[in-house]
């Protein structure tokens, strides 16, 4: 049960992390959201109905299975280089998408309905 919470906490972060606008909390939130995956993959291979692995008590074969520890060992070398090279990425990144951009018109009027059309029309004298 504790494992489950772990993971939902995990995800449950995750998610929040990945909807801000911040290059940082994206990788942050990916990061999070990988941890969440290697638990629910060990959760699959807890050997809590198996034996214990000492030759006198219980065969080697009924041992924990060694497949995802090796699948998580694998899975978190890979999550540490990519994660290395996003956070390389946002911190070259000159850009953010969070600035907003000035108008590239200096012809909007004050009312954002009227068009340039009737803008032009009204400063001829013409209604």
């Amino acid at each position: 049960m504790i494992l489950a919470l772990t993971i939902a906490v995990l995800v449950t972060g995750s998610v929040f992390l990945i909807q801000q606008r911040g290059m940082v909390r994206i990788v942050f939130g990916m990061s999070l959201l990988g941890h969440a995956g290697n638990l629910t993959l060990l959760a699959g291979g807890v050997g809590a109905w198996r034996g214990e692995p000492f030759p006198d008590r219980t065969p080697l074969a009924d041992a924990a299975d060694p497949l995802p520890q090796a699948f998580v060992l694998t899975a978190i070398v890979i999550a540490m280089a990519t994660t290395t090279i996003l956070l390389t990425l946002a911190a070259l990144g000159h850009d953010d998408d969070t600035d907003i951009p000035e108008p590239a018109d200096d012809n909007i009027g004050a009312d954002p309905v009227e068009t340039l059309g009737r803008a032009a029309s009204r400063s001829n004298g013409e209604i």
